[in-house]
C-alpha cells in the first residue's frame, strides 16, 4: 500500500556557502591547492582507516569531544584517547537523554577514512582523519544552517541536516581530507520552526540510499513525514522532495536491512517499519512490528540483525528482516538508562549501545540467534545526554 504523497514548495537556491574553512595548522595538513578529488585524502597522510575502534561523541555544551576506545578481540573496550572537535555541543529544548534527538550525528566515511562530527551548539561540522583508533582533526567548517544534527556520506558527496529555523540541508564535496561546500546545494525543509518541544519536532536523520541515488530525511512529529530527494548529476538535490506522509508515527532513525529495504524507527508507534522505495521516491510500506518498549527512536544493523534502541524503557530490541521486508521481533535486552544510539563492529559480532542517562556505552556480543550477551561497559567522560557512536 502506498502512503499519501505531497510535494513541498521548492525553496529558492541558497547563495553558495563560503568555502573558507578553519583548519588546525598544528596538524600540518596538506594545503587545499595540493589536494586532489580522489579517495586518497587521509590515507596519503598515513591515516588508513578505522580498525578495532569505537568512537563516541560527548555533545558537551562546554566543548564537544570524540572519545576513542580500542576494541579488543573479545569486544571489550579500553580508553584510546579524547579529541576536542573545535566546537560546542548543543541541547534541544525538552531533551533529557538525547540532546540532539538524532541518529548520524557522528558518521564515518569509508571512502576517505574520515570521521564527521556535528557541533550543534556552534553550527559547525568537524572533520577527522582516522587511523586505527586514533584521530587527527583536519577541519572545522560551517554546517550551512542552525543546529546540525546528522551527516550522510556516499562516495565523494556529503550532506548535513540542520534542525532549527525550519530545518535545512547543506551539501559538500570531499577533496582529499577536506570538505568543500557545494554551491547551490542548500535546501529548506519547510518545517514549523515554532513547534515544540524541539526534540520531537526537528529532523531525525539524513541518509543516502545504498546506491546514492536518493537522500532521505525524517521530520519526526513536525509533519510525520519521510522526505525523499533525488540526487542528480554533480550531487545537487531535486528542488523539492517527495514527501511521504506517515501520520502519527513520528519517523525518526533510518537504516537499510540486508536486502536493501528501507527501515525506519517510529517513535510514535514504538515500532520498526520497512518500506520499498520507488524510482520516483514514493514509499510502499512492507511491514511494521512494535517493540513493546517505550520511545523506540534509533535503529542499527548488525550482520543479519536489526537492533532498535528504546530510550524510555532502557532496552535494546532485536529483529530479523526477510527479503520481502517482513520483520520478526526477537526480544529485548536491558541496557543502562537512556538507551540512544548504537553501532555494530566486526561484521556484526559486537554491538555497542550508547546510553544518555549517565553517558555509558554498553558492550555486547551478538549471538548466532541475535541474542545479546553483555561483555562490559564504559562510562564516557562528559557524555550525559550525548549522541553519536561508530564502531569497527
Amino acid at each position: 500500500m502506498k502512503v499519501p504523497i505531497r510535494l513541498k514548495p521548492a525553496a529558492a537556491a541558497a547563495a553558495a556557502v563560503a568555502a573558507a574553512t578553519v583548519v588546525v595548522a598544528a596538524l600540518a595538513a596538506p594545503a587545499f591547492a595540493s589536494t586532489t578529488f580522489s579517495n586518497q585524502g587521509a590515507r596519503s597522510s598515513g591515516y588508513s582507516g578505522a580498525s578495532h575502534a569505537v568512537f563516541v561523541q560527548t555533545d558537551a555544551a562546554s566543548g564537544n569531544r570524540i572519545v576513542a576506545y580500542h576494541r579488543a578481540a573479545d569486544g571489550a573496550l579500553s580508553p584510546a584517547g579524547s579529541y576536542p572537535t573545535g566546537g560546542l555541543g548543543g541541547v534541544l529544548g525538552g531533551s533529557v537523554v538525547d540532546h540532539t534527538a538524532s541518529q548520524g550525528s557522528l558518521t564515518y566515511d569509508p571512502w576517505h577514512s574520515l570521521l564527521y562530527a556535528v557541533n550543534a551548539g556552534s553550527n559547525t561540522v568537524s572533520v577527522f582523519a582516522v587511523s586505527g583508533d586514533h584521530l587527527a582533526l583536519r577541519q572545522v567548517l560551517s554546517s550551512g544552517g542552525t543546529f546540525p544534527v546528522s551527516v550522510a556520506v556516499h562516495s565523494d558527496l556529503v550532506y548535513v541536516v540542520n534542525a532549527l529555523d525550519g530545518g535545512s540541508l547543506q551539501g559538500y564535496r570531499v577533496f582529499g581530507s577536506f570538505l568543500v561546500p557545494l554551491p547551490g546545494s542548500s535546501r529548506a525543509l519547510g518545517l514549523n520552526p515554532d513547534a515544540s518541544p524541539q526534540f520531537t519536532n526537528t529532523p531525525g536523520q539524513v541518509a543516502f540510499t545504498p546506491d546514492g541515488s536518493k537522500l532521505i530525511v525524517t521530520t519526526k512529529a513536525n509533519g510525520n513525514d519521510i522526505d525523499v530527494f533525488d540526487v542528480g548529476f554533480g550531487g545537487w538535490l531535486s528542488a523539492a522532495p517527495v514527501v511521504n506522509s506517515e501520520p502519527g508515527t513520528v519517523p525518526f532513525a533510518i537504516t537499510f536491512d540486508p536486502y536493501g529495504n528501507l527501515v525506519i524507527a517510529e517513535a510514535g508507534t514504538n515500532a520498526l517499519a520497512t518500506f520499498a522505495i520507488s524510482g520516483h521516491g514514493t514509499l510502499s510500506q512492507l511491514d511494521a512490528v512494535g517493540t513493546g518498549e517505550a520511545a523506540t527512536c534509533w535503529v542499527a544493523p548488525a550482520g543479519p540483525f536489526l537492533f532498535a534502541s528504546n530510550a524510555g524503557s532502557a532496552a535494546e530490541s532485536g529483529f530479523t528482516s526477510a527479503a520481502n521486508g517482513q520483520l520478526t521481533l526477537l526480544g529485548a535486552t536491558a541496557t543502562a538508562a537512556g538507551t540512544v544510539d548504537a553501532s555494530a563492529a566486526a561484521g556484526g559480532q559486537f554491538l555497542y549501545v550508547q546510553t544518555g542517562g549517565a553517558g555509558i556505552v554498553d558492550e555486547y556480543a551478538v549471538g548466532s540467534s541475535g541474542a545479546l550477551s553483555q561483555i562490559g561497559s564504559v562510562t564516557v567522560p562528559d557524555a550525559v545526554g550525548g549522541e553519536g557512536i561508530v564502531a569497527f
